[in-house]
């Protein structure tokens, strides 16, 4: 890994729709478990890691994605952001 870019770990959960984001936000708000949602309902391979993204550098997902972990504290949960690839529900985890 470039020792100079940005560093970040992370998971997601990807939905299709605002609205299946937002319904997984409230089933976390109420407290229910990140990994076993993003398993039971994430559309990314990541889903049968818990969404784990694992760790990675600028430029490697989504811009949108990236920005949206920048602006997180560690083990804060997103609103639902949008991309090309659908709506994230993100997770930044500590490096």
């Amino acid at each position: 890994m470039h020792k100079s870019l940005a560093r970040y770990r992370a998971r997601h959960i990807l939905l299709e729709d605002i609205e299946d984001a937002q319904y997984v936000l409230e089933k976390l708000q109420q407290g229910e478990d990140f990994g076993e949602l993003a398993k039971e309902l994430s559309e990314c391979n990541s889903s049968q890691k818990g969404g784990d993204l694992g760790l990675f550098v600028s430029g490697q997902v989504a811009p949108e994605v990236e920005r949206a972990i920048y602006h997180l504290k560690i083990d804060e949960i997103s609103e639902p952001v949008e991309s090309e690839y659908g709506f994230h529900i993100i997770q930044r985890l500590a490096l």
